[in-house]
């Protein structure tokens, strides 16, 4: 059974000597972190934002860890620290990112935690300790599961749950490896912790929507049986949320590259993915104010698109000679507005890809012959990147689909050789899906879509250059494109193959 944590477990913690000894460890080890944003900027200090001791540190005078020692030799601190790096050139100085970190505390690490390690420490309250990703540990995540079951208050710490979901004592938790811009641990085969890494204060849609989402009995979005926020001041910061793990799911963009690597159509699980993203949309639509897009209202997120695609013109050259093109696609849509066309905005999921979405393997509840399961949308946080208050905006349904249609063609030049009639086909069967649902089909609007099928492009542009460079021909062939002149969708009337019994 896990160790719980209650005030009375925790002590007062000389939170400066602590920080001043992890100081030059941080500052190495973060920029390493797949979820760093800051990426290419060094690290010139932190500020402390809350420092919770949750289990107290080993004594330095205990001797080595064998297998199997009591969880009293574990110490475990919970961190919102601050960091500061240089501002980009001819900007103001940003007041930093806040990160969230779980940060384990033993003599000696055992070889199994060896890709956990952040170094040892030289110096302050923890002077001849190890400190690592306590998160690569099972007994600290097993640690947090214990606290959110019994609603802990630690500190600025805040464990909810909802008291209608039982929360079994005991499950093992495992972390997941694959690459995300947050953490992800797994408790047995019954939940998922998702801990957010860049953290800010307000309300976060990852937890606001599927809520929202759950009240409307809507079975495409997990409900969250528990989450984890810190209460500083006025200040709220929404740390972690534990929802039902799927087991048996299958990733969509995994499942789609494997049926790319067979030969194999996609055009079922894409006409059922569209019938799924417009169930979540109209239950959305339900459980949360709409707004109409008019000139004035639009014209705000055509001017963001346009600053976007300045900066990203700055940032990648090779966006030059397409500039004329794009910015097009946003001067079309910005007309239609100024001609008295509105839309109905919402609020949405805001950074949707196959990547979001599992498909169960129940098949008594097939979204599609064939299908063999059911589809689920997932991480409601949006792109976060971008400002919590833009996050929360009602937007028009098409920026999702635009996401997903952007990756179906990712996955299609994932193959070898690339496949752009399989992405062609895939996109054309997810919009028929959506139509069936949504009863629009999203093509009938070909100025909305190419504006912000646009924007998405760009903004892949700059992060595959920046991070990914070898991915880079993958945005730039959307790019070519979409600053044709006008849209072409040739299968806007002709319906998509299905070529599935």
């Amino acid at each position: 059974m896990a160790e719980t944590v209650t005030p009375s477990d925790t002590t007062p913690s000389p939170t400066g000597h602590l920080l001043s000894s992890l100081d030059p460890l941080l500052r190495q080890w973060l920029p390493r972190q797949r979820w760093f944003a800051g990426k290419g900027r060094q690290v010139t200090g932190f500020t402390p934002v809350a420092v919770t001791e949750l289990l107290p540190s080993p004594k330095p005078s205990a001797p080595p860890e064998q297998g199997g020692a009591p969880i009293g030799r574990l110490g475990l601190y919970h961190l919102l620290l601050r960091v500061h790096q240089p501002p980009v050139p001819g900007t103001a100085p940003p007041p930093g990112d806040c990160y969230q970190l779980l940060i384990g505390v033993r003599e000696a690490l055992p070889p199994r935690l060896a890709p956990a390690l952040i170094g040892h420490v030289e110096g302050g309250p923890l002077a001849g300790r190890t400190v690592y990703d306590a998160l690569y540990d099972p007994r600290p995540a097993e640690v947090l599961l214990e606290a959110l079951r019994t609603r802990a208050r630690v500190g600025a710490l805040r464990f909810e749950r909802d008291p209608r979901q039982e929360i079994r004592d005991g499950l093992v938790a495992r972390l997941m490896t694959a690459e995300q811009s947050n953490s992800s641990v797994v408790y047995g085969d019954t939940f998922i912790l998702k801990l957010l890494r860049r953290v800010v204060a307000g309300v976060n849609p990852d937890l606001e929507l599927p809520l929202a989402l759950a009240r409307e009995g809507c079975a495409r979005v997990p409900a969250p049986t528990a989450w984890l926020h810190a209460e500083l001041g006025e200040e709220s910061y929404v740390l972690a949320v534990l929802q039902p793990f799927v087991s048996g799911a299958a990733d969509g963009w995994e499942l789609a590259l494997r049926e790319l690597a067979k030969g194999e159509d996609f055009v079922a699980e894409a006409r059922a993915l569209g019938r799924a993203t417009a169930e979540v949309h109209t239950a959305l639509a339900r459980a949360l104010p709409t707004a109409t897009l008019g000139q004035a209202q639009l014209g705000p997120l055509v001017d963001g698109m346009h600053e976007r695609l300045a900066a990203a013109v700055t940032a990648v050259p090779a966006l030059v000679p397409y500039e004329s093109g794009l910015r097009s696609a946003f001067d079309a849509l910005a007309g239609l507005a100024a001609e008295g066309q509105t839309w109905t905005a919402q609020r949405i999921h805001g950074d949707l890809h196959l990547g979001q979405c599992l498909r169960s393997p129940s098949e008594d509840t097939a979204d599609a012959p064939g299908g063999g399961g059911t589809w689920s949308l997932i991480d409601f946080e949006g792109e976060p990147a971008r400002p919590l208050a833009e996050r929360r905006m009602p937007q028009p349904p098409v920026r999702d689909i635009a996401g997903m249609l952007r990756s179906f063609d990712y996955a299609a030049h994932s193959a070898q050789p690339p496949a752009p009639d399989w992405a062609h086909t895939c996109r054309a069967a997810y919009c028929s899906g959506y139509a069936e649902v949504a009863g629009r089909d999203p093509r009938t609007d070909p100025v909305l879509l190419r504006a912000y099928e646009t924007d998405k492009a760009v903004y892949e542009v700059v992060y595959e250059a920046r991070h990914r460079p070898d991915w880079l021909p993958v945005p730039l062939s959307a790019v070519r494109r979409l600053a044709a002149s006008q849209p072409t969708w040739p299968d806007l009337t002709r319906p998509a193959r299905e070529t599935r019994p």
